[in-house]
């Protein structure tokens, strides 16, 4: 069984983390595992029509953000690593510091001390100079910073679209990409 960390913080973009649940959902022998910050719940109510128990259903596992001693608290407990999509500044900083106040943050915490892949679809812009040193100390750390870039090869004719890439290109990081993802096939 593979298992995965999701995690939604308050930035904005909350659609990431829905269609990477989404693309996760149908998959055989993968089980995951979600944690939503309040300000990502709030994030989530504004930005869709989806709802914090929509998103329950979606994962195998949901996790309260106060619940410190939830299994992915520990590095104990086994997965393949945690993608946080999106992910805050606030919510990164905290990680880049290890200031692990939160479910969210030490699970995160976890992942790095046990050298799995973290990945953190930050989502700012424009960055100072303290933003780019937390991303530099946490790709010190060992975590994957992939911000939710749009491409356009793909010639995407929705948001749908421009989500759905960019959410398969996180999910490739796992090898969990799938065969629909579209690639670049050069020009």
């Amino acid at each position: 069984m593979r298992r995965v960390v999701i995690g939604i913080s308050g930035a904005s973009g909350t659609a990431y983390g829905v269609r990477i649940l989404e693309l996760l959902q149908p998959l055989e022998g993968v089980e995951t595992h979600l944690i939503v910050t309040h300000p990502g719940a709030k994030t989530l109510a504004h930005e869709t029509d989806r709802t914090l128990d929509d998103l329950k259903t979606l994962s195998d596992v949901w996790h309260p953000i106060e619940r410190i001693g939830a299994t992915i608290a520990s590095g104990s407990f086994l997965t393949d690593g945690m993608i946080i999509a999106p992910c805050s500044v606030n919510t990164m900083s905290s990680i880049a510091v290890g200031a692990a106040s939160n479910l969210l943050v030490r699970a995160a915490d976890v992942v790095l001390k046990e050298r799995r892949r973290l990945v953190l679809a930050v989502r700012e812009s424009p960055l100072h100079l303290g933003h780019l040193r937390s991303m530099t100390a946490l790709a010190e750390m060992g975590a994957i910073i992939a911000p939710p870039m749009p491409a356009f090869y793909q010639r995407p004719q929705s948001v749908d679209e421009i989500v759905d890439h960019g959410a398969r290109r996180i999910l490739d990081l796992f090898g969990l990409g799938g065969d629909e993802a579209q690639r670049w096939k050069g020009i």
